[in-house]
Parts: C-alpha cells; structure tokens; sequence
C-alpha cells in the first residue's frame, strides 16, 4: 500500500479492526489517507469521521432480548430489528492535519466534533 496508497481507507467496525485500530490510523496517517469507520471508537483514536448505530442504543436493544430469552421466548419468536438510532462524529484535528474542512451543514448535524 506505500507504493500506491488509496484515496482512503473504511476499516470495518469488528473485533479485529477495533483491536488494531491504532496500528491502522497510524499506518493511513503516516501515507496521509483519511480513514472512516461505524464505531466513534475510531474517530476518538484518530479516524477522520465515524458514522453508524448508536451503539448504547444498540446495547440496551441487545438487554431487551436477553431479558426476554431468560423469561422463556423462544429466539425463533422474536423479530429481528435494525438500528434506528445514528451517530456521527467528526475528528476536526485529523481533517486540519490531512487539509481537508467539514462543510458547516456538516458540523451542524455531528453528534460530536472532537478539536
């Protein structure tokens, strides 16, 4: 990938990507590539942007089931949802050092901007 970096890099939100996120950011920043990801965890470490479920939305969703599999719904049962709830979260300091800005609108529907 040094040889010939990508415009950007979308670093899936899972285990192994999130275990590794430092290694990957520091790779994409060394090469000057903005990296985005779904988790805020990224963005809080060095991403560009963040966008994806709520994740506490998505834990207490997850307790809902839980609690009713442990009074005896049957998994089958119960209907499978998707998330309703969206976080978006800007790195201003990473968009400064790869010169790039965030169009106002865009700051303006942001859950968080970290400076």
């Amino acid at each position: 990938m040094s040889a010939n970096p990508p415009q950007a890099i979308s670093a899936l939100p899972d285990g192994f990507a999130v275990q590794n996120r430092r290694s990957i950011i520091d790779f994409a920043t060394s090469l000057r590539v903005p990296v985005i990801s779904g988790w805020p965890v990224f963005a809080q470490s060095g991403a560009l942007y963040t966008y994806g479920p709520r994740l506490t939305e998505s834990y207490r969703r997850l307790a809902y089931y839980v609690d009713r599999i442990l009074k005896g719904a049957k998994p089958a049962d119960l209907p499978i949802e998707r998330p309703t709830k969206f976080e978006l979260v800007l790195n201003a300091k990473v968009a400064s050092i790869l010169d790039l800005a965030f169009p106002l609108g865009l700051l303006a529907l942001a859950d968080e901007v970290i400076e």
